[in-house]
């Protein structure tokens, strides 16, 4: 009887007056709670998280496909990072450096190599150092073939994740990132996919800041230029190729806020390593982090379907907070927005809705909201009366507002 009649559920929390400056007009590019020139960076595709909220700082041409050159070992690692989660493989599984690895991505192909020797055997936990400090491409060939067959297969799996963690702008075909015209990814995916790492794999993430890495007697510094400024950088990963210019993934922190930038296209590594510090010197400078709620704090309600009571209430998965630019004037609001009524049973824990936060009309973060509390079946009165009240509401639900922007 309800079949057709589930619909987004918009409702508002609440409204708060924050320090901040004007507000861009939706799609601008550039700050976000700035006029578009109080910031300036030369580097044709940027942009800047905070890592916590998902909020955009600042973005410019960041939907725009380019060539992700090694950046897109970024997501190699993801897709070996998530087969050890799901414990299809483990870190001290060896695999064997072929010869098509070794030729295409070690000594004899002149790129950036771990110079792993033709047919020797290589741990996992190796490889991905490999990969990540010292940007081997016969170490992402061989991750690729041992865990996939062979590296075609393994560019499924890759372009299979993307699709599955919303990189709706990446497709990939090969697990180097070495030049292929088909191969794309913008700097927001690049981003998200950053974030999703940092807050996925903890234990993992700290290989990206790692300074050094000796394989077969070669010792390789890590090609981030951030790492060595000073400015609480601690990771992620480069890239060129002539096609797609110089780019940059680096995550810093700050008095416990974390910033991911990312740039694409430059045209020099001087030029890449002074734009990416300028542009995260300039989010530390300019933002300051609110707090909306504090860790287990009830943001709201969502309604139950056939429950023992007709709500649930919702918190997040800790405190909620959004940056906002400094020294200024805006309103600061917020939406539960769920697809509802959620039929129960629920359980505590169980993701329900999403808080859509706003600075003026720009969604600027998308925080999950779960259930606070387990809440099981009604008795039959309370059900037949659930299912009477839907049919009559369901016929006059409309969708809610459009996501602007965020991560």
């Amino acid at each position: 009887m309800r079949r057709g009649l589930v619909a987004r559920v918009v409702a508002c929390v609440a409204v708060w007056s924050l320090a901040a400056s004007a507000l861009a007009a939706p799609g601008n590019l550039g700050l976000v709670g700035a006029k578009k020139d109080d910031f300036q960076t030369t580097a044709p595709h940027a942009i800047l998280v905070d890592v916590e909220s998902g909020s955009v700082l600042y973005e410019k041409s960041a939907d725009v496909p380019t060539p992700p050159s090694s950046m897109a070992k970024l997501m190699t690692t993801e897709v070996v990072f998530n087969e050890i989660k799901q414990g299809h493989i483990k870190t001290d599984d060896e695999y064997m450096v072929s010869e098509d690895a070794w030729r295409r991505g070690g000594a004899p192909s002149h790129t950036s190599s771990m110079f792993a020797p033709i047919h020797s055997r290589v741990r996992v936990e190796d490889l991905l150092r490999g990969a990540i400090v010292m940007s081997g491409n016969d170490a992402c060939i061989t991750l690729a073939e041992g865990i996939a067959g062979n590296e075609s297969a393994f560019v499924t799996m890759m372009n299979k994740r993307a699709h599955e963690l919303r990189l709706t702008k990446s497709y990939f075909t090969n697990a180097t990132g070495l030049p292929d015209p088909a191969q794309k990814m913008t700097v927001r995916d690049l981003a998200r996919l950053a974030r999703h790492i940092i807050r996925t794999y903890p234990d993992f993430y700290p290989i990206y800041g790692e300074h050094e890495f000796t394989w077969n007697k070669i010792r390789q510094q890590n090609r981030n230029p951030l790492l060595t400024m000073g400015i609480g950088a601690d990771g992620m990963k480069t890239g060129f190729t002539n096609d797609g210019g110089y780019g940059l993934v680096g995550s810093a922190v700050q008095n416990g806020t974390r910033l991911i930038v990312v740039v694409n296209g430059l045209r020099t590594a001087k030029e890449r390593a002074d734009e990416a510090r300028k542009i995260i010197e300039f989010g530390y400078r300019s933002f300051e982090a609110k707090p909306l709620f504090e860790a287990g704090q009830t943001v709201g309600y969502a309604k139950l379907f056939g429950g023992a009571s007709g709500s649930v209430p919702l918190v997040g998965e800790g405190p909620i907070s959004v940056l906002v630019p400094k020294n200024g004037t805006e309103r600061v609001g917020a939406k539960i927005v769920y697809s509802g009524p959620v039929p129960a049973p629920v359980t505590r824990g169980q993701q329900i809705a999403s808080l859509n936060v706003f600075r003026g009309e720009l969604m600027v973060a998308e925080v999950p909201l779960f259930a606070a509390e387990d809440v099981g079946r009604g008795n039959l009165p309370r059900r037949a009366f659930d299912a009477a009240t839907e049919l009559v509401i369901g016929l006059f639900r409309f969708g809610g507002p459009k996501k602007l922007s965020g991560l």
